[in-house]
């Protein structure tokens, strides 16, 4: 099955079996060798226009914690079943208010082949306290990428999406 079909089919069979109420609109799901990854938008709990900075934090905390406890045994029924059709794990996360909160996520090693002056700044990272290994410090390099690239990065997964396009309305190569 082609990606994109796959993606379609993934985003369909999620939305026909999560509960209509979890959510205020569709998930994020995010797809890659390993994890589909499913991200809810909740309704920003109510708090009072006097309410200060930290209690406007702590609610929002506060209701993804709840979210988290009051639907865990529907989230891993559904993760088990997703799991067993899909041939990967689910992690669940939520959005609520400007903060994005991962309940679950696969940790996956990965291989990489570093020269010294590369090992040299992730051991800098780990003698520093920023992180506690080098496999931490790599974690750590890839989300500060991550978050200052995140314009370019999305221009390059549209450049990837239009190659599929290009290729699946080629001739066909299989004969």
């Amino acid at each position: 099955m082609e990606s994109r079909e796959a993606e379609a089919v993934l985003r369909g069979w999620f939305a026909g079996r999560l509960p209509d109420d979890w959510f205020q609109e569709a998930p994020e799901i995010t797809l890659d060798r390993e994890e589909i990854a499913v991200v809810g938008v909740l309704r920003p709990p109510a708090v009072g226009e006097e309410a200060t900075a930290a209690e406007r934090a702590a609610a929002l905390e506060g209701a993804a914690q709840r979210f988290r406890e009051e639907t865990r045994e529907r989230r891993i029924e559904i993760a088990r079943e997703a799991e067993h059709r899909f041939r990967r794990k689910v992690s669940w996360g939520v959005r609520v208010g400007d903060r994005k909160v991962m309940f679950t996520t696969l940790s996956v090693p990965v291989m990489t082949r570093l020269r010294q002056s590369e090992r040299l700044v992730l051991d800098t990272l780990v003698a520093a306290g920023v992180a506690r290994s080098r496999s931490d410090a790599l974690a750590w390099c890839v989300r500060l990428v991550g978050r200052h690239a995140d314009s370019w990065l999305a221009d390059l997964r549209e450049a990837l999406q239009q190659v599929d396009r290009i290729r699946a309305a080629g001739p066909d190569t299989a004969s």
